[in-house]
């Protein structure tokens, strides 16, 4: 597999920083699925400087971003001609005041992984989570280092989905109700939460009780209500479907729940498409069947 791989300065600043505390942690799993990591210039660089990725053909030098090195990873998030410039997905470390993670090509990153159903990685927790589900599909053993992610029964999960993903959402929630009912708590927009609601009642959830925690819609200030859960490392997992292609009033809404979990990096996941959703949860079903859980 290749992903493409930038990280804002702050986050490759020094050898504490949350690049490295990646890589630290998901190293020997990198290197056992023998991932290629596409990095752009300077973030490429500071991983050779470090040495925390020492030997290994893997890392691929991309320009620095001024010359077009992120731009280029749009490209191949897309897919070129030539298959050997294809990338899988891509990790953006991103800082939220940092102002080029909202250049435009930042936000095209982002928005071509979602189209095309690839994982767009936004935080140290979202990067981790990801190596250890391909370690399962790939038939290796659980990471003990990652068990406090997929301690579901301790965390929230917020489930929100734009109009035109509302069918996709509810879809995806009705295949997969009983992982998703293991999360102490499940929360919602208002919209999305009441169909949510109403289908775990037609599957036996007591009625009397909301499956999800219902904020008020997108529009009216819902994200902004999640947002601030997850400030407060009270959400530790969000599956966001977003419709790339419509512009929507509440833009800055959905913005700020985005720059949230990007500013608790190492608390915080983001899934924001059906299929990176889907895979994930492959990837918690086998996970547990091997832990005997």
């Amino acid at each position: 597999m290749r992903l493409g791989l930038a990280a804002n300065r702050l986050h490759h600043a020094n050898e504490d920083a949350a690049l490295f505390r990646w890589l630290r942690a998901c190293g020997p799993g990198i290197r056992t699925l023998g991932l290629e990591l596409h990095a752009v210039g300077r973030t490429h660089d500071a991983i050779a400087a470090t040495r925390v990725l020492d030997g290994y053909a893997g890392l691929k030098r991309y320009p620095y971003g001024r010359e077009g090195g992120l731009m280029k990873l749009v490209a191949e998030v897309v897919g070129m001609e030539d298959d050997a410039r294809a990338l899988d997905g891509a990790i953006y470390l991103i800082d939220p005041v940092d102002p080029s993670s909202i250049f435009p090509e930042a936000v095209a990153l982002k928005r071509q992984c979602v189209i095309h159903g690839k994982p767009f990685i936004s935080t140290v927790a979202g990067a981790r989570d990801w190596i250890e589900s391909e370690r399962i599909h790939a038939g290796l053993a659980p990471d003990p280092g990652a068990d406090g992610l997929h301690a579901l029964e301790s965390q929230t999960l917020a489930l929100i989905a734009h109009d035109a993903m509302k069918p996709r959402m509810l879809d995806f929630a009705a295949e997969h109700y009983d992982v998703l009912s293991r999360f102490a708590r499940r929360v919602a927009t208002g919209t999305t939460g009441q169909r949510l609601n109403e289908m775990a009642w037609s599957r036996g959830w007591p009625r009397d009780t909301p499956w999800v925690h219902r904020f008020l819609s997108g529009p009216m200030g819902g994200d902004a209500q999640i947002a601030d859960l997850v400030l407060e490392r009270q959400c530790q997992r969000a599956v966001f479907f977003e419709d790339p292609h419509v512009a929507r009033q509440h833009e800055a809404d959905i913005q700020l729940l985005e720059r949230a979990v990007t500013t608790v990096t190492d608390t915080a996941v983001c899934m924001t498409s059906p299929e990176v959703a889907t895979r994930w949860v492959a990837a918690v079903q086998r996970r547990t069947s091997l832990r005997g859980r």
